[in-house]
């Protein structure tokens, strides 16, 4: 109960609890709806920018990179300032950057201002989590996950819905607007509500380690951004970025092992426990899933099918219908369930909704967008609730706030990969698919003397040989969106194995906590 305020009677306590518990998920849904709200208006920021199809994902991809550099930076600032000075500043910065990047005027100023929103966002999904935890007993654990989960994952679900009303009935930068009266009454709650606690101080920060990630994750970034743009390692500036990725990472690794528990940027006691480890590696999948998946359909439905913005935000949205009803059953069966059923489930119904989505052609139908969303929305739902309960479960409470702000991080850093691996496939695919169709375009072709065929696509013609090529360039982006979705779909079903390293509370032994090695 250390986050709650003051309280006279377990009334007091009550509407306490609930109301820190109301302003810490607006902070959270805030963060994470920004990780998804700009995929519909990109088409709109493209142009008003001046920017290319791949240069314009940086507005997504800048964010969720910087977002994952600052996360484990969260357990020090609260140990250093306190955690309730840390949520404040967050909130307050996040905002901020909110307005910079509704009112920037070039792709640099809001690259820079959405790297901003990155860092001051960083913190407020782990210590919402963290916060959470301690103002719940033990029994209530899997329900507060689930409210959590909620914030977590109905933000990037809701995001484009909400970002295509906007663009449409605004434009895009209230995307960005839309974040200040929601963070101006998180502001007020998380000040009034959650109660001031002195700083411990008893955690050094380890700035070489945390500089060794920060290069690291960058270089990774910056590789995975550009580097179809330079033909990959055909480039130099590939090369520089891979060997300063592999340097600094090796450094990071090599000066993290050697320096003793608590004052190394990470504890490799957090290594000892299998479920959290396993965690790991399920948080990392669901990252690239969910965060790609999302930033693929809403292009899809806007560049190839000429849905509005605000049809194709609609027609994704029932996708947070499944996940919400998910995660409230989910957070009724953890704990009277076997956490490997529930995460099994989930996969499954997850790999179903890619599978359905890999057949997609450019005549579906709404229908056909709807269902595998929503599908797709409850698998991710009853992973996400049982997954978290279950990474933790057998985490101490000492190694928590790490844990949760290592949690964060791999769920990014598996969302930015994610967004680069696939549109990096889409476009190195497009290309693939229209030079194998363009081979099959000859005059020996009898479709192309079809008389309601020639009206259209005259070869003979400059018009008519531009339009065949529009045709073929827009089929060949199906079915590189196709094969996104059949990557995505191995992908969910080769964790599936490691469901069996999972083992439920009380068979696992928990990692043995010295206080005294915090100081």
């Amino acid at each position: 109960m250390n986050s709650a305020g003051p309280s006279g009677s377990g009334t007091d306590a009550a509407i306490n609890r609930r109301m820190i518990t109301l302003s810490i998920m607006l902070a959270t849904i805030i963060q994470t709806l920004d990780s998804t709200i700009a995929n519909v208006t990109l088409p709109h920021m493209q142009g008003t920018l001046s920017a290319s199809q791949d240069q314009i994902t940086w507005v997504l991809t800048s964010y969720i990179v910087a977002a994952a550099i600052a996360t484990p930076l969260t357990g020090w600032l609260c140990d250093r300032f306190g955690q309730k000075n840390i949520f404040l500043v967050s909130v307050a910065g996040f905002t901020g950057a909110s307005v910079l990047c509704g009112i920037s005027g070039s792709l640099a100023q809001i690259v820079a201002a959405r790297l901003l929103q990155g860092v001051f966002g960083a913190a407020l999904v782990p210590l919402s989590q963290a916060v959470l935890l301690d103002i719940n007993p033990r029994e209530k654990h899997g329900s507060a996950m689930a409210v959590w989960g909620m914030g977590v994952m109905i933000g990037p679900i809701l995001g484009p819905t909400l970002g295509g009303w906007l663009t449409d009935s605004y434009n895009w930068r209230w995307v960005f607007f839309i974040n200040v009266p929601v963070g101006s009454l998180a502001f007020y709650g998380i000040w009034k509500y959650i109660r001031q606690l002195p700083a411990s101080r008893r955690m050094t920060f380890d700035m070489f380690g945390f500089s060794t990630l920060s290069i690291a994750i960058g270089a990774l970034q910056m590789l995975l951004d550009r580097g179809e743009q330079n033909d990959w390692f055909s480039s130099r500036e590939t090369w520089i970025e891979a060997i300063v990725l592999a340097m600094s990472f090796s450094y990071f690794i090599a000066h993290t092992a050697l320096r003793p528990a608590g004052k190394s940027f990470f504890d490799y006691r957090l290594l000892r426990n299998a479920n959290y480890v396993t965690g790991l590696l399920f948080i990392f999948i669901i990252g690239m899933v969910l965060y790609a998946t999302r930033a693929l359909t809403p292009t899809m439905l806007q560049g190839l099918m000429n849905y509005p913005a605000t049809i194709a935000g609609l027609v994704t949205a029932p996708s947070g219908v499944g996940t919400m009803m998910a995660m409230l059953l989910a957070g009724r069966l953890v704990g009277r369930i076997d956490f490997r059923m529930l995460l099994a489930i989930g996969f499954c119904l997850t790999a179903l909704s890619l599978w359905q989505m890999s057949h997609y052609t450019l005549t579906i139908t709404q229908g056909y967008i709807v269902w595998p969303g929503v599908i797709q929305g409850i698998g991710l739902g009853l992973v996400f609730v049982p997954l978290s309960a279950a990474t933790f479960a057998t985490l101490s409470p000492a190694m928590r706030a790490q844990g949760t702000a290592i949690f964060s991080l791999v769920r990014n850093i598996g969302s930015s990969i994610g967004i680069a691996l696939v549109q990096t496939l889409l476009v190195r695919n497009t290309q693939i698919a229209h030079a194998s169709l363009v081979e099959k375009i000859s005059n020996a072709n009898p479709a192309l003397h079809d008389p309601i065929v020639a009206s259209v696509y005259n070869v003979a013609t400059s018009e008519g040989l531009a339009a065949l090529n529009d045709e073929i360039t827009r089929q060949a982006s199906m079915i590189a969106y196709v094969d996104d979705f059949w990557f995505m779909l191995i992908l969910t079903l080769l964790v599936l194995p490691l469901l069996l390293l999972i083992r439920p509370p009380g068979t696992n032994t928990p990692v043995t906590i010295d206080h005294a090695a915090m100081e």
